[in-house]
């Protein structure tokens, strides 16, 4: 199938109140894993690509034109992303191999210096039909100002979209990144607050620390993008662990990534069936987007 736009499935995950799964490959046996999951829910999924990971793997171009080619050649809607991208050349490098969407990370800089080089940015990712993701702040364990403690204020983020043009926003309202247990409390109110305020999507990083029906929640209250990583990752590893300790002599390493492929794509698609299903949560959160434009 060809390859979906990201603006598609967050839009149509936005318009029936449930999460746009994005979940992040670390390497090729991560991505025929999440094309797996996508393939067997029918659900649509963004494969995301992070510059941390385009760093340990050397380059931009192999692991994400072979992502590109897996999203092509599967029967699923598959849309593939790059993630937390500082670096400009890597902006133009994905946008022109053909990855549909970005997030523009300068969340470190200066708010001005932010302002202007995530708006410098996607106005050159627009002019070639690409889909644009920011953040005001670095998320929670990023050593940024979005700690689990810090919140987005709601006119803050208008300003900022106002400002950039961007697509769809970053928002910190309780997650943080790199968390190993499920136990993050989102502040539904602010998320209600955020949707009802801004033009566009909001997007929660740090998924992996927050549990099934807290997720469930954040979408009911507003929240769409929903990104995991880490959480996927230990699943990766721990099937690895438990292959190992079983067999301490094996060393073809296809027969202990084999069975961690298959873990993460059991695990993938139980996470697509909760992100895709409308929650029956208390409606007392629930907020209406304002008109885009």
């Amino acid at each position: 199938m060809p390859l979906v736009p990201t603006s598609s499935i967050v839009d149509a995950a936005s318009a029936a109140r449930v999460g746009a799964a994005a979940f992040n490959v670390i390497h090729l046996e991560t991505a025929e894993a999440l094309v797996t999951a996508a393939e067997r829910t029918g659900i649509p999924l963004i494969l995301q690509i992070s510059e941390n990971c385009i760093r340990y793997h050397g380059s931009l171009r192999p692991l994400t034109h072979a992502t590109l080619a897996l999203a092509e050649e599967s029967t699923a809607r598959i849309a593939v992303h790059l993630d937390h991208i500082t670096d400009p050349e890597l902006v133009h490098q994905g946008i022109t191999a053909g990855v549909g969407s970005v997030m523009v990370d300068a969340s470190a800089l200066p708010y001005e210096e932010n302002v202007a080089t995530t708006a410098e940015l996607t106005a050159w990712c627009h002019e070639r039909g690409a889909y644009v993701e920011a953040e005001l702040g670095e998320i929670g364990g990023k050593d940024g100002v979005h700690a689990p403690g810090v919140r987005t204020n709601p006119d803050d983020a208008l300003a900022f979209v106002r400002a950039t043009g961007v697509d769809a926003l970053a928002v910190a309202v309780g997650s943080s990144h790199a968390m190993q247990e499920r136990t993050a409390v989102l502040d539904k109110e602010l998320i209600a607050a955020l949707r009802s305020t801004l033009p566009v999507p909001l997007v929660l990083h740090g998924s992996s620390g927050v549990p099934d029906d807290e997720l469930r929640r954040a979408i009911a209250a507003g929240m769409t993008k929903i990104n995991i990583s880490t959480h996927l990752v230990s699943v990766f590893t721990h099937s690895i662990r438990q292959t190992l300790d079983a067999d301490p002599a094996l060393v073809d390493s296809r027969k202990y990534i084999k069975p961690a492929r298959a873990a993460v794509a059991e695990e993938a698609a139980r996470l697509l069936d909760v992100l895709g299903t409308p929650a029956a949560v208390p409606g007392q959160y629930a907020a209406q987007a304002p008109a885009r434009g």
